[in-house]
């Protein structure tokens, strides 16, 4: 397979800043490495808290970014309208489905419970083979510490397989992490070399 498209990385994330400045720093790295490679971001769609940060910083280094925003949030989260593309959906349920479709892989930053709940719809799906997409979590600051010693504690309580919880791919530092989630996209992908794009 020779697949000469940008990597597209869909960015879960906290429509707040968050109570750590290193969040939003984090955010924007991540946003300008995507954008650096020519790659696309495809996130939620709003303009405030990380979710503008990452789509700005993106932007800023040349990436494309498609945002998907539901109609009743669009004015919640401040939709933004900069984009490469802005769809704006009737439901959540439409939004999370277009955003997956549209992804190569999933990297969730810290967040609250709308993020919780993207990560484990498309961790669940990998799961269920819906897809084989690499997911990754950027732990700043130690933010996701608390959930993978909870997920530790469902694999011993014998709720998930020890290889579903490693699975996901955990750094704590925005560009190592990309690259080992595009490095899985491409292996995912028959080898398909999306650092050359």
């Amino acid at each position: 397979m020779n697949d000469t498209r940008p990597l597209s990385i869909c960015v879960y994330c906290g429509s707040r800043h968050g109570a750590q400045a290193e969040y939003a720093v984090a955010a924007r790295a991540l946003g300008t490495a995507i954008g650096q490679r020519g790659w696309q971001l495809v996130y939620g769609g709003g303009r405030v808290g990380l979710m503008g940060e990452v789509a700005d910083a993106t932007l800023a280094a040349g990436g494309r970014v498609v945002g998907v925003i539901p109609e009743s949030l669009q004015k919640l989260e401040v939709g933004h309208t900069g984009l490469s593309e802005l769809h704006v959906v009737p439901t959540m349920h439409v939004r999370k489905q277009l955003m997956a479709e549209r992804a190569d892989a999933f990297i969730a930053l810290p967040g609250g419970i709308g993020t919780l709940e993207e990560l484990y719809e498309v961790w669940t799906w990998r799961q269920l083979k819906y897809h084989d997409n690499p997911i990754g979590l950027l732990d700043t600051a130690g933010y996701w510490q608390p959930l993978l010693r909870f997920m530790d504690h469902t694999v011993a309580e014998g709720f998930l397989g020890a290889a579903m919880r490693d699975l996901v791919l955990v750094g704590d530092e925005p560009v190592a992490l990309l690259d080992r989630v595009a490095a899985a996209a491409r292996a995912a992908r028959g080898g398909d070399d999306y650092s050359k794009v």
